[in-house]
């Protein structure tokens, strides 16, 4: 697909707290209950899910989703090692690279340059934090060989889409780092899927997307819950580390397309590897953009 005002930034506009009932949520509460109880900023990740896999379809795109999952195949390889089944973060990003379809070959060949010394490509992580329009939470995380030129375009961005830059810790309090399990709906039972993944020790599973179902685990449970899902005969689209809002933002129509105007440029640049930021979109700005 990815900050909320302060006192000191003004009011902001509808931002909404607490838990609120979906209809087609899944969570450990059905265990005591009928209704399943979701936070909304989960249940709203299935609008970013949905952008994010149209993109991902843009032949366009394609060449700069490979620049980022190398990136990320590479940081991983360089901390942990190159054997994926030793070096867990590999091993995702290697399942990210296939899940947008870079060739095998291509992954091969990062691992082998990021293991192999020399003068491979060195890449550094980076997490800024800003405002962007209506005073939402923005996280950009980043992997970059040269952190002055990264800064710069990340704040000239900002600036130029009514946005800024904030210090480090003003805004990520308002996030969580979550496991996410995304399985395509097609011909898959929704209610069978949050039910398999619920006994396999996910926390939350949202089904209300029409694409896909997200289940949310515990960070250090995805794996045993992504295999587990797999030995039930489940097939896993993607399984990932993310950054997942506590509260969310609501903007009107305008506020949110700038909003996502800011989400989109920064995505666009090559040494960005995720946004999250914690706004709600509008119904009718989603069917413009995911249209």
């Amino acid at each position: 697909m990815t900050a909320r005002a302060t006192v000191d930034e003004g009011p902001r506009e509808g931002a909404r707290r607490g838990p609120r009932r979906v209809r087609s949520g899944h969570s450990m509460r059905e265990r005591q209950g009928p209704s399943a109880i979701l936070p909304p900023a989960m249940s709203g990740h299935s609008k970013w899910s949905t952008i994010k896999r149209q993109k991902g379809a843009n032949d366009a795109k394609r060449g700069a989703l490979f620049t980022k999952v190398a990136r990320e195949i590479s940081v991983a390889a360089r901390q942990g090692g190159g054997d994926p089944d030793a070096n867990y973060r590999l091993r995702l990003a290697i399942e990210k690279a296939r899940s947008v379809n870079m060739p095998a070959d291509n992954i091969k060949r990062t691992i082998e340059k990021a293991t192999g010394g020399g003068d491979a490509e060195q890449f550094e992580e980076i997490v800024y934090e800003g405002y962007g329009p209506g005073g939402v939470a923005v996280l950009v995380e980043a992997a970059t060989d040269n952190r002055n030129r990264t800064a710069a375009e990340v704040r000239s961005i900002f600036t130029k889409t009514g946005g800024q830059l904030a210090g480090s810790g003003a805004v990520a309090w308002q996030f969580e780092p979550r496991g996410l399990i995304t399985v395509t709906r097609g011909t898959v039972d929704a209610d069978e899927v949050a039910l398999a993944a619920i006994d396999a020790g996910a926390d939350d599973v949202d089904t209300e997307g029409d694409e896909a179902v997200e289940i949310y685990t515990d960070p250090g449970a995805l794996e045993s819950v992504r295999k587990a899902l797999e030995g039930a005969g489940v097939a896993v689209e993607s399984a990932e580390s993310a950054m997942i809002a506590k509260n969310t933002v609501e903007l009107d129509s305008a506020k949110a397309r700038q909003a996502l105007r800011l989400v989109e440029l920064l995505e666009d640049l090559d040494d960005v590897q995720r946004v999250t930021a914690n706004f709600d979109i509008p119904e009718d700005v989603f069917a413009e953009v995911a249209g």
